[in-house]
């Protein structure tokens, strides 16, 4: 039997970027040490991602649970399954996204420079982390011009409260061993939430 073929470089860089990113955190993993950790040189590198903060984007979308197509779909096909069973997905997509994420960027609010250039690329790509919050809006928005929402109900706040809500468990429990698990916590998420907003 023959043995697989190996990754393309690409992928093999977007996996050794993660694993470090993961373990000591963006500011520490350096195209170099990605480069070293993926067989590759530092010039291969550079042929896939234009910048460390490129990198690191690539990273959060090819290698972390998505909410984008998610929320895309549901605000465009709007009245597929009921509002909570919809509510309860997105959430706990989101739960595990910040789960994932938060040990990776949390290092960039430690330094300045980093933080710029990653908000600098983020806004070249448009990309961003409004972006949720926004999808989640315009999803309850078709809700609510269907009648599955009501037609009093703020809907950015209701989803700024979600998204929030899920960014938090990822900070509130990183340093227990007693988080709550995604798809309880995004159940309860989205049944209180509805509770308030619900027709």
């Amino acid at each position: 039997m023959q043995p697989p073929a190996p990754k393309p470089a690409r992928e093999r860089v977007l996996d050794a970027a993660h694993q470090l990113m993961l373990t000591v955190g963006l500011a520490r993993a350096t195209t170099k040490e990605i480069a070293r950790a993926a067989g590759c040189s530092e010039a291969a590198l550079y042929k896939h991602f234009a910048s460390k903060e490129d990198l690191f984007i690539r990273v959060l979308t090819e290698r972390l649970p998505q909410l984008t197509p998610l929320l895309n779909g549901l605000a465009t096909e709007h009245g597929g399954g009921t509002v909570e069973e919809n509510l309860t997905e997105i959430a706990r997509q989101a739960a595990l996204f910040y789960e994932q994420s938060f040990p990776i960027a949390a290092s960039l609010y430690a330094e300045t420079q980093l933080k710029r250039r990653h908000d600098e690329a983020m806004r070249e790509m448009g990309k961003g982390p409004h972006l949720p919050i926004e999808g989640l809006d315009a999803y309850l928005r078709a809700e609510q011009a269907a009648g599955r929402v009501r037609a009093d109900a703020d809907t950015f706040a209701a989803a700024s409260l979600l998204m929030g809500a899920c960014a938090q468990r990822a900070f509130a429990y990183d340093v227990t061993a007693e988080r709550p698990p995604a798809h309880t916590f995004a159940a309860r998420l989205a049944r209180t939430l509805l509770a308030g907003i619900g027709v």
